[in-house]
């Protein structure tokens, strides 16, 4: 982040002073703006909803392809209508479902048993319609998710934080499903796309797919295809739709090499980016280490400006937190102390932008 905008993010106080007494400021929120701050939530464990709701989280992302896995087709709606009203009664909207609303293993590397994962999926995007849950965050990272060497690296005043070295990776040797080839992987999602896309722009549904993280193929004999701008370009075009959008991960764009200011702004304004993941990485694709929300090299006032000026209209959530002193690293990139911090670091620059000094 340039000095110019930590300046100006740090001139506008919490408090101001007239006739002698502190005056609190306006409540924090992303009033104003099109931007939910959201976090992602279990739905099967309400006991944390309660910490995120004090510190203004109003917007909830979450997983329901466990859920959904063990349910009957025919009651998806009656399962996701459950989960819903939960949040609600939490005062929690959900903002969209992340990581699939269905298994999709299948469908992403092309095995036998894929069109009844198809199947599932056009159900589960009909349920979530009836249910009114807007977007869906899907990835196509076939046979391995995101990935890392090192779960443990010490960072700034020796938080742990991950890192990914490619030669690292590749000592590793292949996974299960020995060698795919990107071709293999583009198929599978053209035949993903033609067969969703449609029903999802039916059902209003945005689908924002996520990029490979990290954005580099082959990773352990797997061909990854998200790993440019340009692809992506590519992958739009599938099935051109309104509902055919992006999930801007922002630091796995810039492992690629990508102006993500740039390329934030365009999208944006061509209303295609549906979901934002806030967060920085030191490094490119090939070796790579996640920061602190404050301490990596894009300028997240910045960047944050972008998406406001440019009517980004959606759910954006921190991601990969480093993990603070005192916390077990159970869950790396996903504790509470560190997401706690990107979540007032995140309003803070929305704070400073709301009052005209971003």
């Amino acid at each position: 982040m340039s000095e110019l905008n930590r300046r100006s993010l740090f001139r506008g106080g919490a408090f101001a002073f007239s006739g002698g007494l502190m005056q609190a400021a306006p409540p924090r929120t992303s009033r104003g703006t099109g931007i939910q701050l959201a976090h992602f939530l279990h739905a099967d464990r309400p006991g944390s909803w309660r910490l995120w709701k004090q510190l203004g989280v109003d917007h909830a992302i979450t997983g329901v392809a466990g859920i959904l896995a063990r349910t009957e087709r025919s009651r998806y709606a009656e399962a996701l209508a459950k989960v819903k009203a939960d949040f609600q009664a939490a005062g929690i909207e959900i903002a969209g479902v992340e990581s699939h609303p269905v298994p999709a293993e299948k469908l992403k590397l092309g095995l036998p048993g894929r069109d009844e994962e198809l199947e599932n999926y056009i159900a589960a995007i009909k349920a979530l319609a009836e249910v009114r849950i807007p977007m869906v965050c899907y990835n196509w990272m076939a046979g391995l998710g995101w990935y890392r060497t090192n779960t443990k690296v010490a960072g700034r005043g020796g938080a742990l934080t991950s890192e990914f070295v490619l030669e690292e990776a590749e000592a590793q040797g292949l996974t299960e499903w020995g060698k795919v080839s990107e071709e293999k992987v583009w198929d599978n999602l053209v035949y993903f796309q033609k067969a969703v896309i449609p029903v999802a722009e039916k059902a209003g549904i945005q689908m924002a797919l996520h990029p490979d993280d990290p954005p580099l193929s082959p990773l352990r004999g797997l061909g990854r295809i998200l790993t440019s701008a340009a692809n992506f370009e590519k992958v739009m075009q599938i099935v051109p739709s309104p509902i055919n959008g992006v999930t801007f991960c922002q630091a796995n764009f810039l492992a690629m090499g990508e102006n993500i200011y740039d390329l934030a702004e365009k999208w944006c304004k061509r209303k295609k980016v549906f979901f934002v993941h806030f967060r920085d990485i030191q490094g490119r694709a090939n070796r790579m280490r996640e920061t602190f929300h404050d301490n990596g090299p894009t300028d997240m006032a910045r960047i944050m400006k972008i998406y406001h000026d440019a009517g980004f209209q959606g759910p954006m959530r921190p991601d990969h937190a480093p993990v603070l002193a005192g916390e077990a690293n159970d869950s790396p990139g996903y504790m509470v102390q560190g997401n706690i911090f990107a979540i007032g670091y995140m309003r803070g620059i929305l704070d400073m932008i709301l009052a005209g000094r971003g």
